[in-house]
């Protein structure tokens, strides 16, 4: 062995290390295993974390003007349950206006929840509704309170058991509870001379309307008054929200005008012996309005004794 393959007897054969000052390489990822053919790509499903905010879209144009009472309702029902989907035109349209949002959670299941627009859209028709519900307890304490100079008690809020006819002919009679705004019957002890009479008031056509289509509110309201009104309010213009000729006939017609209540139609005067049992005692145990007395007492301010 000569004097060089000694000198290198322990010295591995192979190619040189790399200098410590050159960084190595990183190996290659390894390439993705083909997928079958005929299968979708895989695209992770769309998810929001609860949590966090999704991405917000511009709703289409004219989706919020075309939004009513129903989709107002559909929001505060969504508001306070868990959210669950119903699928239906009502919530297709509140998403596209953005008032709703869908959340996917880990598990696979979607619910919804109100967006920031949807909770702002909730607090402006809450105040639309306090407005016209101001409005509405307004006229009904006027109409109360010419009741009540007219010599009458008033009651109001009052809840009645009225009796309607069988929904066939030979069926029995049905009973029903009827809520009318302002209930009077004349100051005096004798049954046959009570002459109960029903007001029944709107301020909004969309709810005198709705109202209109239910008879047997009607039929409710004339088995318990001997007449039975309805106050109309006026709109944004000073115009009557309908005309007495879209009133039943046997209903009388009232305007509110200002401080006065204006007879635009009368009402059919029916004779009414007895009020049922159930109404007397819903009577005594409510109070009535207050006022008639008072009002008496301020006449006899100016005389001296």
């Amino acid at each position: 062995m000569n004097a060089f393959a000694l000198q290198h007897a322990g010295t591995p054969i192979g190619p040189p290390p790399p200098a410590p000052d050159l960084p190595v390489p990183p190996s290659p990822p390894p390439a993705p295993s083909p997928q079958p053919e005929g299968d979708p790509p895989a695209v992770d499903p769309p998810m929001t974390e609860p949590g966090t905010p999704p991405p917000v879209a511009d709703p289409p144009p004219g989706a919020l003007a075309a939004l009513g009472r129903l989709h107002a309702r559909r929001l505060r029902e969504v508001y306070r349950s868990a959210g669950w989907p119903c699928c239906d035109a009502i919530e297709v349209e509140l998403l596209a206006a953005g008032l709703l949002e869908r959340v996917r959670w880990p598990q696979g299941h979607e619910t919804l929840r109100v967006s920031d627009a949807g909770v702002a859209h909730i607090a402006g028709r809450l105040v639309v509704n306090r407005a016209a519900l101001s409005r509405h307890e307004a006229l009904v304490e006027q109409v109360a309170r010419t009741m009540t100079r007219a010599g009458r008690i008033a009651w109001r809020g009052l809840s009645l058991r009225a009796r309607l006819p069988g929904a066939n002919e030979g069926d029995k009679p049905r009973w029903c509870i009827a809520r009318p705004d302002v209930f009077s019957i004349r100051n005096t002890s004798v049954e046959a001379y009570a002459q109960p009479i029903v007001h029944e008031v709107k301020v909004n056509r969309a709810d005198l309307l709705g109202d209109l289509r239910k008879p047997d509110k009607r039929a409710a309201y004339l088995d318990l008054g001997g007449e039975c009104w309805y106050v109309l309010g006026c709109d944004a213009r000073g115009r009557a929200i309908a005309e007495p000729e879209e009133i039943p006939a046997e209903c009388g017609v009232l305007v509110a005008q200002g401080e006065r209540l204006v007879v635009a139609r009368a009402a059919v005067h029916r004779a009414l012996p007895r009020m049922h049992f159930s109404v007397w005692m819903a009577l005594a145990k409510a109070q009535p309005l207050a006022g008639f007395d008072d009002e008496s007492q301020e006449l006899l301010a100016g005389i001296e004794g």
